[in-house]
């Protein structure tokens, strides 16, 4: 593809990215406002708990689908779907419709955040896609910090609206630069796609999240609406186990539960889904009703938890690599956790921001240590034939939770701020015309109330927010001792090769399992490139005296025929002129000739068996990265494929 052509592709594809994983946090900071506005305190949960479910149970679909009918129009219907979807949450008019809307955007944004991964594969030759996968983990990383801050700037300068429609003119030109840009996907593979299972596990998951939102506030838990949502749940569960036990490709393959690596993960990832989305969820309803702070503002107080999720995660990454070991991770990570959900527990209308920025720390740090090392720890301990479900599997359960987290939390902060505020209202003369109702459904109108009487009311949110936190610690604790179950074995090298995107990602691209060695080994080949490989490529293939860059060109000129100087110096990134010293030392050393008008170069027999050598040595390192796999037909092809790309056409000139 040409460069710029390419290069708008990839914005469209890293934009499209953009706004699905960023309308995972935008819409925390803006939630208080969006509730005085439409109402249904009760019900702020599920317009986080509906993007989320919609998006994470949708993902296997897409990914099956784009494989199947072409990634480029299924792509393209993600983009409509999130687009209508935004349009219509900006517009609704109850908290109803925002919640029903934002499980439609949901849908979209899953297709959106595993279709983007999977085109770049389409679209980026091997050597290259190293480099943009960096960025479209980075893409992540920015969403998690810049989300609640956005939201907090929409919501103070624009509407809450904003925080929806913003994304219709992105959202377009995303659209417009895929119809207009991206060729089609003639390749197709055929998948016998386990829709009851997706139906199923939804629907199931659907039903628990009800009752943890339900349970003890709007219903009773021995009522009949709670009962039969239990009975539907549980037989839910046990159809879709006896579909998983039949379908040709299952979602999630039962066999898998049976390995303690992945179950633990499972829960422990399950358990910090619901502390990260539990926290960045009700933390700003905090912030601003009780010390009354800007929406954008508590946006940035939420900036310290963020950046230590971030932070921690880029550092456990690089401590996995370098020494191989993860299992002390999860294990201090989850420990630092409990004791960050633990301080926040303590949080009172009197706490300081700068103390409650220390808690979120604290908090972001332990969650950082965790995330990223539980999709390792389950990618190092499947087999082959399930790396990649197992990975998104990893991811699945980690979203859950958070849907689990803001559910739970959300239903534990409902009753006890009705509890406390049915108290203080019997016992509390009001002033006349006041409606109690109001302050349940506007919590900012707390601030207009006679100072005793609002702190009154500030105390008992304060004591509500606080109450969420003493309910998550125990629970974070719990995960705290299950990770210490978590077995550590000797790491794969292509799993060393850790991605931030599947760290930070509530939403997993749901690659195949040769995807996902793919994917590692670009990354570790990619790195290699830039650590004097040529020189080290060129001494094992018996080039004594030739420079790294006399390497390079012999590498490009292999199997290409008569090549124009100017095109390999403008993939050199280089002039002719400071080219031409290589050059002409190669064919001092009868290893290339030039053609008689100087324009075009070649290799000559010696130099063609060179380039063979260089082949094959390249081939055997990237062979002992994937050795650690046990032999595999699929493993030796995507070999075959990967090494003439990867060799001698590095994008930057070669040290």
């Amino acid at each position: 593809m040409r460069q710029r052509g390419l290069g708008l592709i990839i914005v469209a594809l890293m934009l499209g990215m953009l706004l699905a994983a960023l309308d995972q946090t935008i819409v925390s900071t803006a939630l208080p406002t969006i509730v005085s506005d439409l109402g249904g305190l009760e019900q702020l949960s599920w317009v986080v708990t509906g993007y989320m479910l919609a998006s994470t149970v949708s993902t296997p679909l897409w990914g099956k689908l784009g494989d199947q009918f072409g990634r480029k129009r299924l792509f393209i219907a993600a983009i409509v779907i999130f687009l209508i979807g935004s349009a219509l949450c900006g517009l609704s008019q109850s908290m109803g419709q925002l919640i029903a809307f934002r499980s439609l955007q949901g849908l979209g944004g899953g297709g959106l955040m595993v279709l983007a991964q999977a085109i770049v594969g389409d679209v980026v030759s091997a050597r290259d896609r190293g480099k943009y996968q960096g960025w479209f983990g980075g893409v992540f990383a920015v969403s998690s910090v810049i989300g609640p801050l956005l939201g907090g700037l929409f919501v103070d300068h624009l509407s809450w609206h904003w925080v929806f429609y913003i994304n219709l003119p992105l959202g377009a030109i995303a659209l417009v630069v895929i119809v207009a840009v991206l060729p089609g996907d003639d390749t197709r593979t055929t998948h016998k796609i386990d829709y009851a299972g997706v139906v199923l596990l939804g629907a199931a998951t659907s039903c628990l999240v009800l009752i943890a939102t339900w349970g003890g506030t709007i219903y009773a838990w021995n009522s009949p609406v709670i009962i039969g949502l239990a009975v539907a749940a549980l037989v839910l569960l046990v159809a879709w186990g006896l579909v998983e036990r039949r379908a040709a490709e299952p979602v999630m393959p039962l066999g898998l539960f049976k390995l303690r690596a992945f179950s633990m993960t499972s829960i422990v990832g399950f358990v910090v889904g619901f502390g990260m989305f539990g926290a960045l969820t009700y933390l700003p309803l905090y912030l601003q009703t009780v010390h009354g702070v800007s929406a954008t503002l508590s946006g940035v107080h939420l900036l310290p938890m963020m950046a230590g999720m971030l932070l921690m995660s880029i550092v456990s990454g690089q401590i996995i690599s370098r020494t191989g070991r993860y299992r002390f991770l999860p294990i201090a990570g989850t420990g630092i956790a409990t004791v960050g959900m633990g301080l926040l527990s303590t949080l009172t209308e009197h706490s300081s921001l700068f103390i409650m920025g220390v808690y979120l720390l604290v908090l972001g740090i332990g969650l950082g240590m965790t995330m990223q090392v539980l999709v390792i720890v389950v990618q190092n301990a499947v087999e082959f034939k399930d790396l990649g479900v197992a990975t998104s599997g990893a991811t699945f359960f980690r979203s859950i939770g958070g849907s689990f987290g803001v559910a739970t939390l959300g239903s534990v902060f409902a009753s006890t701020l009705n509890d406390d505020l049915a108290r203080l209202l019997a016992t509390t003369k009001l002033p006349a015309g006041f409606d109690p109702a109001t302050v349940q459904q506007d919590p900012t109108a707390i601030q207009k109330l006679p100072p005793q009487l609002a702190a009154d009311f500030l105390h008992i949110y304060a004591g509500s927010i606080a109450t969420v936190f003493r309910v998550g610690t125990p629970v974070l604790f719990v995960a705290f001792l299950l990770s210490w179950f978590i077995p550590e074995q000797r790491l794969r090298e292509t799993t060393k090769a850790s991605d931030l995107g599947e760290g930070l990602g509530a939403t997993s691209a749901e690659r195949s399992s040769l995807a996902e060695v793919e994917r590692g080994l670009v990354r570790l080949a990619n790195a290699d490139l830039r650590r004097g490989y040529y020189d080290r490529l060129g001494a094992l293939a018996g080039l004594d005296g030739i420079p790294p860059q006399g390497v390079w060109v012999i590498a490009r000129l292999g199997g290409e025929g008569w090549v124009q100087a100017d095109d390999l110096a403008e993939r050199a990134e280089i002039s002719r002129e400071e080219g031409r010293a290589y050059v002409d030392q190669l064919i001092e050393a009868g290893l290339v000739q030039r053609s008689p008008d100087g324009e075009s170069l070649r290799l000559t027999p010696v130099g063609d068996a060179a380039a063979q050598a260089l082949l094959r040595h390249s081939r055997d390192g990237l062979q002992k990265l994937v050795a650690d796999w046990g032999p595999c037909p699929e493993l030796e092809q995507l070999l075959d494929k990967l090494t003439p790309e990867l060799l001698g056409a590095h994008a930057d000139r070669p040290d």
